[in-house]
């Protein structure tokens, strides 16, 4: 009877113990897969044949989405797609540009997730952002400003320094911090996109948008009875975006951009964007190498 029981005993030992290995493994062979989707995005382009770009789809002159083709137009979609180009060409595979609409909100957990490779996206280089991901090197220099009504008598950020003045900001920007710092007396508003800022800045829900200034002037293009003012706050230039511990993608880009810039491409690309931008003078965003 004993002897029965220390095999039964012996068995049910061993069949967990097997369990527990094959468990263990599954899981280990999961960690790995994990681990590598997230390893190695320059790897996975190459397999894929194909970079997936986060883009805006509310944002002038950046990318906006055109009604009539359903796909975001601006500076930085054509940038993702002649860097994708250049990329291609320096690893010597046939690379195609695919994109992903994202929003402020949503762009940083849509590259941990792997749903996009990179984002071009009027994303501008802070402290706070280097630390969760790769940044290429800058590709658009901008500062926030303020967008204001022409006839609002408002000149600079000292004139909101009032507890009766509220600021538009958009949900992930940094311009909700700067406001605090600038016009600590202010209050603010966060709102989901540019398009609900301005409908609210319309609506007399606030005095001004703050943000970069050359997604203001995409703003005031559109709307006419708006402008631009108080200069620049500060010095916020825009890169291309990565998962964290990315060096041989970001360094690609980073190639592929010097080389935009040397050839001309970069140029090119300020001058069918910016060209036209009433209050801005283009050639003060031309490279010259």
């Amino acid at each position: 009877m004993e002897k029965a029981k220390k095999r039964r005993f012996g068995l049910i030992a061993t069949i967990i113990l097997a369990l527990a290995i094959v468990l263990g493994l599954f899981w280990a062979q999961q960690t790995v897969a994990h681990n590598a989707k997230h390893q190695d995005t320059l790897t996975r382009v190459k397999k894929s044949g194909k970079i997936v770009w986060g883009t805006k789809a509310d944002t002038k002159l950046f990318g906006l989405m055109d009604t009539k083709t359903g796909q975001s137009e601006g500076f930085d979609v054509d940038m993702a797609k002649a860097v994708t180009k250049q990329i291609g060409k320096q690893i010597g595979e046939k690379l195609t540009p695919s994109f992903v609409t994202v929003s402020t909100a949503s762009k940083i957990q849509l590259l941990k997730n792997t749903n996009i490779d990179g984002v071009f996206g009027v994303m501008t280089i802070t402290p706070e952002r280097a630390k969760i991901v790769d940044f290429s090197q800058p590709y658009f220099p901008a500062g926030q400003s303020l967008l204001v009504k022409k006839d609002s008598g408002i000149k600079s950020v000292n004139d909101l320094n009032d507890p009766s003045k509220t600021v538009l900001v958009v949900v992930g920007t940094t311009a909700a911090q700067n406001i605090k710092k600038f016009a600590p007396k202010a209050k603010t508003i966060a709102l989901q996109d540019y398009a609900s800022a301005m409908q609210a800045l319309k609506a007399g829900q606030g005095q001004a948008i703050s943000t970069d200034n050359a997604i203001l002037y995409g703003l005031a293009t559109e709307n006419p009875d708006y402008q631009v003012v108080g200069g620049t706050l500060t010095n916020g230039p825009y890169g291309a975006a990565f998962d964290h511990d990315q060096k041989p993608m970001v360094d690609q880009v980073n190639q592929a951009i010097n080389t935009m810039k040397k050839n001309g491409v970069y140029n090119q690309l300020i001058k069918k964007w910016f060209g036209q931008v009433p209050g801005l003078d283009w050639h003060d965003l031309e490279v010259h190498e």
